[in-house]
């Protein structure tokens, strides 16, 4: 039997499955106050999944209004869409924009690697084509457990055959992206994943139903039974005996389908036959009817009866709550549902029409001639629950800060210093990431300028003119953890910096904020830390942020996972061609480090690999020098001064060394200054390797002057196979790069 409004206001009683559906019992007594009677099953299970955190962020909305003090003008220009739309959009100048958005699809990706981290890739593509953009470019920030975990032999390659099938399959090149080992990600690995699509401004749509009588159209794949819950805790029970007992919680993709959709879209949006569209994400049907409906001018009218189905047995529920892949709703005006359709038929999508734009206010929703839904979609999509969850600054954090990495033993000799470096760069998350990369196609449609292993992603996105956009991901998680406010100001400037450093300018943001259980005090201290340093980095750096996702629950046991604020920075340059690459490429140049060397050891990858140890304060920041950075490399960039720039991040000078003879394969000898451990290991902030021709040397030195940047000359490349630290040690780069390139096959047994 059917549970309709009618019944729902004759049986006040009836026992529902709320609990088990992720309610609190308040949420579940506001939800009768709302309809004034108890909901339907249909409506209960809308309001569960939407009221969900993943879907409502109802324990970090309070706290995501502080990014409201941004002032949403980047430096090319303001934001055509920000926070709250799909994916944010950049004015990048001559009538070109682009969206951007960075996502997280964790769990999933626990339960079954494979496809969910696939089902993220493809989500959030389809978040960048409903805002009128063709998507061209992925970048997937990845954090496991230990590389020598049993699980992550089960986990890394599944997660990497997902994000790569997938990708490859779209056509979309992966252009950058991070691979992290640390023990607070197992049993809870990270998958983030970023899209970036192009458009021109007068193609920007947005997901709002409006005029009455305009058709509402589900088009993409058939709904079937998978992903079922995938949102939130929806019961493994169907709400009617006799049904099947569980559904998969894990969507199951198919790119060749979301291909066609792309391409079947796309034509759509070149019709003009679109007046608004929405992804079908997490909570599915129940997400884009309530969102499309209550950002809109009108209510909706939906006939689940109309709703193609590849599993007839499905339940009403079971329907609004389906989370299968590959689908949008449009909204269509009467006159143009026949071209609608026949675009969809010649790129073999199927369509249907499943309502229309009603006057009024609300959500009307039909199955077998009974109303199982009679909602105000405002109070499902956008009026759910708010919490202003206690936090609590952890006890432990001054005794952790108080045990500083600067006072642990250190090495002493030429030899040890040389050990401690290999040691270093041949761990898993400094080691070559290649066996990974290498499963991604970069170079797909053939505008990938840059790419793994540059500092960041470049694609072009005019052929006339060589406009392009430049794109990196980067997160220091260890800092965060001793730090989060200033944790998170360092992840926002490494991600400022890689995409400065390769001649763009840095202009907007978008960041997936992933952390433990909201219900801890001491994780909702952390992040709101984070928050706090995020925002005052941005109003620092003048760089937005445009939208992203909050990721809660991430732990183990009772372990949390390391607060991983991860962030997308996005920058703009003017051509192509003036871009700078990473690595020691020609012989006889001359090294120059831009930046100030402290001895800022605490949180460092020197004592996370040798001593095991994550301790003291993280390094400091200072975002002036960030942006006379940025004025710098687009003088030196544009000029054609320098021939490569690499940032020091994590494992400091020795390593970043070492990755430019690996990468542009030439030697280097290097004469360090003061104590050379310090020199060697220290990961103060700001810091970038140059090397330019001996001729232009002078005038590279000037202008950093001239930008107040501090320079240091420390040696020059060579043609040799070594890296030479003058009076201490010197490495074959061959035998490191070796070492270097095996450490993540090696451990997954491929070697």
């Amino acid at each position: 039997m059917v549970d309709t409004v009618s019944e729902a206001g004759r049986t006040p009683e009836a026992i529902q499955p709320w609990a088990e559906l992720g309610l609190k019992e308040d949420e579940y007594s506001r939800i009768r106050e709302i309809l004034g009677r108890r909901p339907t099953s249909c409506e209960l299970a809308m309001y569960s999944v939407m009221w969900s955190e993943h879907c409502s962020y109802k324990s970090s909305k309070i706290h995501l209004t502080r990014f409201g003090v941004l002032d949403e003008t980047t430096p090319r220009g303001p934001l055509l869409a920000g926070i709250g739309e799909q994916a944010g959009v950049v004015d990048i100048g001559d009538g070109w924009a682009v969206t951007f958005k960075i996502e997280s699809h964790n769990h999933p990706s626990y339960v079954e690697p494979h496809q969910g981290a696939a089902t993220g890739v493809g989500g959030i593509v389809r978040d960048i084509l409903a805002m009128g953009a063709r998507p061209i470019g992925v970048l997937d920030p990845l954090r496991f457990g230990p590389l020598e975990a049993p699980d992550t032999a089960r986990v890394l390659p599944g997660v990497v055959s997902g994000i790569g099938g997938y990708g490859n399959c779209l056509g979309l090149p992966t252009i950058g992206g991070e691979v992290v080992f640390d023990e607070t990600y197992a049993g809870n690995p990270l998958v983030n994943a970023l899209c970036v699509g192009v458009l021109r401004h007068e193609d920007l749509k947005r997901a709002a139903a409006t005029g009455v009588g305009n058709q509402v159209i589900l088009y993409g794949a058939t709904t079937g039974g998978d992903g079922i819950g995938g949102a939130s805790i929806l019961a493994s029970e169907t709400f009617t005996e006799g049904g099947p007992t569980k559904r998969p919680s894990v969507q199951v993709g198919d790119p060749f389908m979301e291909k066609l959709l792309i391409e079947c879209t796309l034509e759509l949006f070149e019709a003009g036959i679109i007046q608004g569209i929405q992804d079908f994400g997490a909570a599915g049907l129940s997400c884009a009817t309530s969102e499309l409906a209550s950002s809109g001018s009108g209510g909706m009218h939906v006939n689940l009866n109309t709703v193609p189905l590849r599993d007839p047995s499905l339940a009403p529920e079971e329907i609004l709550m389906s989370e299968s892949q590959e689908r949008m709703m449009a909204v269509v005006k009467p006159e143009d549902v026949d071209q609608f359709m026949a675009i969809c038929t010649k790129w073999d999508v199927l369509a249907a029409v499943v309502g229309e734009v009603i006057e009024g206010d609300r959500l009307y929703i039909d199955w077998n001639g009974e109303r199982v839904v009679d909602v105000d979609p405002k109070t499902v999509a956008h009026e759910g629950p708010t919490y202003d969850r206690p936090l609590t600054r952890p006890a432990w954090i001054d005794q952790v800060n108080a045990d500083a990495a600067e006072v642990l033993p250190r090495p002493s000799t030429g030899e040890e210093l040389a050990q401690e470096l290999v040691k270093v760069i041949t761990s898993p998350n400094l080691a070559d990431v290649s066996w990974v990369t290498q499963q991604y196609d970069h170079v797909v449609r053939g505008n990938s300028a840059m790419a793994q292993p540059q500092d960041a992603g470049m694609l072009r996105i005019d052929e006339e003119t060589g406009l392009g956009v430049a794109l990196s991901t980067d997160c220091n998680a260890r800092f965060t953890y001793l730090n989060p406010h200033q944790g998170a100001q360092i992840s926002l400037a490494e991600a400022y910096r890689n995409v400065a450093i390769v001649g763009a300018e840095p202009v907007a943001i978008t960041d997936c904020l992933n952390f433990g259980s909201p219900e801890d005090p001491e994780i909702m201290w952390q992040f709101v830390e984070a928050i706090k340093g995020l925002v005052e980095g941005c109003q620092a750096l003048g760089t937005p942020v445009t939208g992203g996702n909050v990721s809660f629950y991430n732990k183990t046991g009772e372990v949390a996972i390391l607060p991983t604020p991860t962030i997308g920075m996005l920058g703009v340059i003017d051509d192509i061609d003036d871009r700078v690459s990473t690595g020691f490429s020609r012989e006889g140049e001359v090294i120059f480090l831009i930046g100030k060397t402290r001895e800022e050891l605490s949180g460092s990858a020197w004592a996370g690999v040798i001593h095991n140890h994550l301790g003291g304060n993280p390094p400091a920041v200072d975002f002036e020098h960030h942006k006379n950075l940025t004025a710098f490399f687009q003088t030196v960039s544009k000029t054609r001064l320098i021939s490569s720039a690499h940032d020091l991040s994590d494992g400091g000078l020795g390593v970043a060394l070492l990755e430019s003879c690996f990468i542009g394969g030439k030697g280097a000898e290097i004469e360090l200054e003061g104590d050379p451990f310090v020199a060697l290991f220290s990961e103060s902030t700001g810091r970038v390797l140059i090397t330019c021709d001996e001729f232009q040397a002078g005038a590279v030195q000037a202008l950093a002057g001239e930008y107040s940047l501090p320079i240091t000359k420390i040696g020059v490349t060579t043609d040799g196979s070594e890296l030479v630290i003058r009076d201490l040690f010197t490495l074959n780069i061959d035998e490191v790069r070796t070492e270097w390139k095996s450490t993540i096959p090696r451990a997954l047994g491929l070697l």
